[in-house]
């Protein structure tokens, strides 16, 4: 660490030059800050790798389940019974990989009958039921 000379007559050093220090400190403060969220990972772990032989259609793997205001069901546009719904979400339950469920309602729905089409779908064993809406701009 260098100090300064005091320009006074006796020539002694009376204070340490300490902007060579904060510099350097400086520097070790933007290292730290770098290479620090780049030490989350400590603990390494392989992923296991997936192969597909052959890509799904996406548009096959989505079914949409429309629920009008007075019950009535609809799979993919077409008209089905709450029966006929069940053992078609049983069968689609078994597929892999599972198939997505959409389910669009109106705004006027009573939600007992959105609740029991949820239901219906997670008795039968789907994974993955959503719900879609519209934009309000």
């Amino acid at each position: 660490m260098a100090f300064s000379a005091d320009e006074g007559g006796d020539g002694g050093f009376n204070e340490p030059n300490v902007v060579p220090l904060v510099d350097v400190m400086l520097v070790l403060l933007i290292i730290f800050m770098v290479t620090a969220p780049l030490m989350n990972h400590q603990v390494q772990v392989e992923l296991p790798k997936a192969f597909l032989l052959e890509r799904p259609d996406p548009a096959s793997q989505i079914i949409t389940l429309s629920v009008q205001a007075n019950g009535d069901l609809y799979w993919n546009d077409q008209p089905i019974t709450r029966d006929l719904l069940e053992t078609q979400l049983a069968v689609e339950a078994q597929k892999t990989p599972q198939p997505q469920i959409d389910i669009r309602a109106d705004d006027t729905t009573r939600y007992q009958v959105i609740d029991e089409v949820v239901r219906t779908a997670r008795t039968v064993g789907m994974r993955t039921v959503n719900f879609i809406a519209t934009v309000d701009r």
